[in-house]
């Protein structure tokens, strides 16, 4: 079973990283509403974009993104792999949600980001790196932490559902 949470995992990573692609298909800026606000307010000088298409980028991110990741979770968790109580859906998304943030960690903002010219904007790069030391250590804090309380939360919904 582990085998196969571990695969779920790898699978919503990918897709994670096919989100970014698709956000940067015609360049960063397409994302900056993940970037720190002096790029932003960089950008709309430079008249790459504006704060309300940032605002609807952003927005849109969300809306996507995090149904589609619970529905992903409780999918796998439930439908395929047939959890039933609270431990058992608790630690399968809690592991699948933690492969997919070592995956966001590492790969997209440790390497991507941080290593290749796919995430530069044009006008900004003395505003790098986009992703400080100190964001680093937020993000692996409160991406365990989150994972952890977001696969409490619904493995106790779904706990109480099923009853």
């Amino acid at each position: 079973m582990i085998v196969q949470v571990l695969v779920e995992g790898l699978i919503l990573g990918i897709l994670l990283i096919g989100i970014c692609a698709f956000g940067i298909r015609n360049g960063a800026v397409g994302m900056v509403h993940l970037y720190h606000q002096n790029v932003k307010d960089r950008c709309v000088e430079l008249g790459l974009t504006t704060h309300e298409k940032i605002s609807k980028n952003s927005k849109t991110f969300k809306a996507v993104c995090v149904p589609g990741y619970v529905i992903y979770i409780l999918i796998c968790v439930y439908g395929i792999n047939g959890a039933r109580d609270f431990l058992t859906g608790f630690w399968q998304m809690f592991v699948i949600l933690s492969v997919m943030n070592v995956m966001d960690r590492l790969l997209v903002d440790g390497w991507w980001v941080g290593h290749t010219k796919a995430w530069i904007i044009p006008g900004t790069e003395e505003l790098r790196p986009y992703i400080t030391r100190q964001d680093k250590c937020k993000k692996w804090i409160i991406g365990t932490v989150g994972m952890a309380v977001i696969s409490a939360i619904l493995a106790g919904i779904a706990a109480l559902v099923m009853r």
